[in-house]
C-alpha cells in the first residue's frame, strides 16, 4: 500500500498532539492509558504524539513514577501565554491565558474616542505580562460584524483590518478577531449548559441586541458574518431596517412614557424594580420585543433554550421576557434562560479561544516555546 504524503503525515501528527493537549487542558494530568482512553486514538499514536511533544517541552511527566505504567503527563507551565481581549464601547478588558485555558492576569480600561484601541489594548496586555511572559496569539471580541476571515466592516486594509493588522504588529503575534457576542455563546457551549443543550440561542441586551446562534454544538456565523443581527428582524408597525431594541429605542420609550431619554436602560429596570410604573412600561414593550425575536428565530432556526445575556439577564427584565411569553405560548413554547457567565461571557469565550489557539499552535509546531530548565 502507497505511503500518505508527508503533508497527510504532519497534518495527522498535528492533530493527535492537538487531541492530547485538549484532553490534558480539560481532565488534568493524565497517565498513557487515560488519554488512549480519553482521544480515542491507537496507542502507537499516542505514544509517537507524547515523544514529540515531550521533545518540544510542552508536556512534562511526574518525576515520581517517570518510565512507569502510572506515570502522568500535564501541560508545561513554561508554554506561553494568550491574550483574551473584550473591546466594548467604553471599556476594554484583557486577560492572560495559559494553554490550559487558566487566567494568569487580568487588566481594564476604559475607552473613548480619544484613545488609539492598539494603544490601550497592548497597554494592558503588557501590564498583564510585565514585560516577560511571552504572548503567542490573541483573540479579540468586539461588538460588530466580523466575517470568517477576521475582517470587520466598518475597517479598511490590505488584510482586511486596520485596527487588527495594527495590533498583530505590536504583539508580534496572531491576531483573530471575532464578534463579542458570538465568543458569549461559545462560552455558554463550554459551560453548564452546553452540556444539556448542543442547540441555542444567546440573545445579549446591551447598547443593542445581537444573538449568537449555536447548532448542533457548532457556532452559525452565517456565510458573511451577519448571523444573529437581530436586532433589525422587522416587527409590525416598525419600517424595515429600524432597530426593535437598543439605546435609541429605549430613549423614544422613556419620552413617550414621560420619563428622562437620557436614562439608561439599566437605571430604568432598577427604577421598575422599586415600582416605578412607567419604568416597567418601558421594560415591559423592550422584553414584548425580544419575545417576538426568540419566536420568529424558534419558527426559522428551532434552537430549543433561549439565553439571556447581558441587560436582558437582569432580573426585572427576564421576570418581563417570562411574562411576554406567556401571550405567546398558545403558538410557540419559548424557553429562556439567563446566561451562566453574565456580562463577563464574552471573555469567558475569548480566553477558551485564546487557549485553545495556543494549543493549536503547539501541537503543530508553529508557535514558539520555552525549553525546560
Amino acid at each position: 500500500m502507497a505511503r500518505p504524503p508527508a503533508r497527510a503525515q504532519i497534518t495527522a501528527r498535528a492533530a493527535n498532539a492537538r487531541a492530547i493537549l485538549d484532553v490534558l487542558a480539560l481532565r488534568g494530568p493524565r497517565t498513557r492509558a487515560e488519554l488512549i482512553r480519553d482521544t480515542e486514538l491507537p496507542r502507537t499514536s499516542v505514544s509517537n504524539a507524547l515523544r514529540q511533544l515531550d521533545s518540544r517541552a510542552v508536556t512534562v511527566a511526574d518525576r515520581e513514577t517517570r518510565g512507569s505504567a502510572t506515570a502522568r503527563v500535564a501541560l508545561n507551565p513554561r508554554l506561553g501565554f494568550a491574550a483574551a481581549v473584550h473591546i466594548e464601547h467604553h471599556d476594554a478588558h484583557v486577560a492572560l491565558v495559559d494553554a490550559g485555558g487558566v487566567v494568569r492576569a487580568e487588566a481594564h480600561a476604559p475607552l473613548s474616542v480619544a484613545y488609539d484601541r492598539v494603544d490601550v489594548v497592548s497597554a494592558l496586555i503588557e501590564e498583564c505580562t510585565a514585560g516577560v511572559a511571552p504572548v503567542h496569539t490573541a483573540v479579540v471580541g468586539m461588538p460588530g460584524i466580523v466575517t470568517r476571515d477576521g475582517a470587520i466592516r466598518d475597517d479598511t486594509g490590505p488584510d482586511g483590518g486596520v485596527f487588527r493588522a495594527a495590533l498583530a504588529e505590536r504583539l508580534g503575534c496572531p491576531v483573530r478577531l471575532e464578534n463579542d457576542v458570538n465568543l458569549a455563546a461559545l462560552a455558554e457551549l463550554g459551560g453548564p449548559l452546553g452540556a444539556d443543550h448542543t442547540s441555542f440561542a444567546l440573545l445579549q441586551l446591551d447598547s443593542g441586541l445581537g444573538a449568537g446562534l449555536v447548532l448542533d454544538g457548532v457556532l452559525h456565523r452565517g456565510a458573511s458574518g451577519v448571523a444573529g443581527e437581530v436586532q433589525y428582524v422587522p416587527q409590525t408597525p416598525l419600517p424595515l431596517g429600524a432597530p426593535v431594541v437598543g439605546d435609541v429605542v429605549t430613549s423614544d420609550l422613556a419620552r413617550d412614557a414621560g420619563l428622562d431619554p437620557d436614562l439608561s436602560l439599566l437605571a430604568h429596570l432598577e427604577e421598575a424594580g422599586r415600582g416605578d410604573e412607567a419604568a416597567h412600561g418601558v421594560v415591559r414593550e423592550i422584553a414584548r420585543r425580544i419575545t417576538v425575536v426568540a419566536g420568529t428565530l424558534t419558527l426559522v432556526i428551532d434552537p430549543g433554550v433561549f439565553v439571556l445575556g447581558g441587560l436582558a439577564a437582569h432580573p426585572v427584565m427576564v421576570a418581563a421576557i417570562l411574562e411576554a411569553a406567556q401571550m405567546y405560548e398558545n403558538l410557540l413554547v419559548l424557553r429562556f434562560e439567563p446566561s451562566a457567565f453574565g456580562r463577563e461571557a464574552s471573555l469567558v469565550g475569548a480566553a477558551a479561544e485564546a487557549a485553545a489557539e495556543l494549543r493549536a499552535g503547539l501541537a503543530s509546531g508553529t508557535t514558539p516555546h520555552e525549553r525546560r530548565p
